[in-house]
């Protein structure tokens, strides 16, 4: 941006579409880690369809640990790690507010 002396306003030299300026303006706030959890947390809900059975989802540093109340559903979940993995990290490269890093957003599953 930049101050116009004549009128006393501040305005920008090129136009910057809204989804540009939410992404500086995460990245301004160095808020990318908290959003980046509520987004883990929305696709592990959307993809593996456990969140009825999900007490905590956690990613950190590319490992998305989750807490569930049933071992049967943990079980069943476990022997699709590789599918929910994929699609996890394909439901988050869609996602314009997932602050992205190199490579995959999701590299492992961890069910506890």
């Amino acid at each position: 941006m930049a101050y116009d002396n004549r009128d006393n306003r501040l305005r920008r030299k090129e136009a910057v579409g809204m989804e540009q300026l939410v992404q500086d303006f995460i990245r301004e706030m160095k808020i990318a880690s908290g959003v980046n959890r509520q987004r883990a947390i929305e696709a592990w809900n959307t993809v593996s369809g456990a969140s009825a059975y999900t007490l905590d989802v956690n990613l950190d540093k590319g490992v998305l640990y989750v807490v569930m109340n049933s071992s049967m559903a943990r079980n069943q979940l476990y022997f699709q790690r590789d599918v929910l993995l994929k699609r996890i990290n394909e439901f988050l490269d869609k996602d314009s507010l997932f602050v992205r890093g190199g490579g995959p957003a999701v590299r492992s599953i961890v069910l506890k």
